[in-house]
């Protein structure tokens, strides 16, 4: 089983304390996202969990708790998301030169090959042009290649909650910034690819990613998985099957752009009915509350083949 943790949200910036618990009392209740009457009780343990992946946009205030996801037995990898827009589009994130540095010591402590920068989501508007998005990506490479081996680039997604604020970017200006940001990249010596795009950007070197990524997984365990293409996401994602621990509208990072997060002030009323010693990641069960237990198994391939 692989766990994400999370799409949803971001574990590491908020909740580092109370997934640590979780991992120490062995389970942990996920509220279906469809109804938040449902809950799943997934058991939590390194015979089974055989990877985990932290998406976040600031790991720093879970820095401190690795050393514990690692004393408990556990195997991970982040996808460390870092954008150039500021304050006026993610309000609640430190300035980008705090996030780089804890980019840099969050590769020192885990190493470089399990940081997977991501530079998503690209967006195109008066304020950010073709050419601000190169100049910026070069400078954050410059920064952030010695810490990491990937990086992982996708262009907006337009929302019914968003789409007063931004545009679906056209296929041209896609391609400009795809051609400039592969000589960049390679000048670096940084893999280039994509998340869940449909365009094919082949022909500048930048391969479609897979960012619960099997390849990463059996690297970093030291032995094959048996794992099929995650069908709950997108057609054009190449993840694998995971476990998603979170639960939307939680973060608090304030992203304009956000599809996990559609009210800042409901997310904020999330946060405050927050317990880290909860089985949940937002209050505690209720007895109205039906909860259903898991099948969990580990997706290692153990035993030697001789076809």
């Amino acid at each position: 089983m692989i766990i994400s943790a999370s799409r949803r949200t971001d574990i590491p910036s908020y909740y580092g304390t109370w997934f640590v618990n979780r991992l120490r009392e062995g389970y942990v209740l996920i509220q279906n996202p469809y109804n938040a009457l449902r809950l799943s009780r997934l058991p939590l343990s390194p015979d089974t969990t055989d990877c985990i992946v932290f998406w976040t946009k600031n790991p720093a205030p879970m820095l401190e708790e690795l050393s514990a996801v690692s004393d408990l037995g556990y195997r991970y990898y982040f996808q460390y998301t870092l954008t150039p827009y500021g304050r006026s589009w993610e309000s609640n994130l430190p300035p980008i030169e705090e996030r780089i540095e804890t980019f840099c010591r969050l590769s020192e402590t885990i190493g470089r090959e399990r940081v997977v920068w991501r530079y998503d989501p690209i967006i195109l508007d008066a304020d950010f042009s073709v050419e601000y998005h190169t100049e910026q990506f070069s400078l954050l490479c410059e920064s952030l290649s010695p810490c990491t081996k990937e990086c992982v680039i996708s262009f907006v997604d337009v929302y019914a909650h968003n789409r007063r604020i931004l545009q679906p970017i056209p296929s041209e200006q896609m391609q400009a910034i795809a051609e400039s940001f592969s000589v960049i990249a390679k000048n670096c010596g940084l893999k280039l690819s994509t998340c869940s795009e449909k365009i094919d950007l082949q022909k500048y070197g930048i391969a479609h990613a897979s960012c619960i990524d099997p390849k990463r997984i059996e690297k970093i365990l030291g032995c094959p998985i048996q794992a099929k293409k995650d069908a709950g996401q997108r057609l054009e994602c190449g993840c694998i099957e995971s476990v998603d621990i979170g639960t939307y509208g939680t973060c608090q990072n304030g992203c304009r752009y956000c599809y996990a997060t559609k009210s800042a002030s409901a997310a904020r009323q999330n946060a405050r009915c927050h317990d880290p010693a909860s089985p949940m990641l937002v209050g505690w069960p209720k007895e109205n509350m039906l909860i259903t237990e898991r099948k969990v198994s580990s997706a290692k391939v153990t035993q030697l083949s001789f076809l």
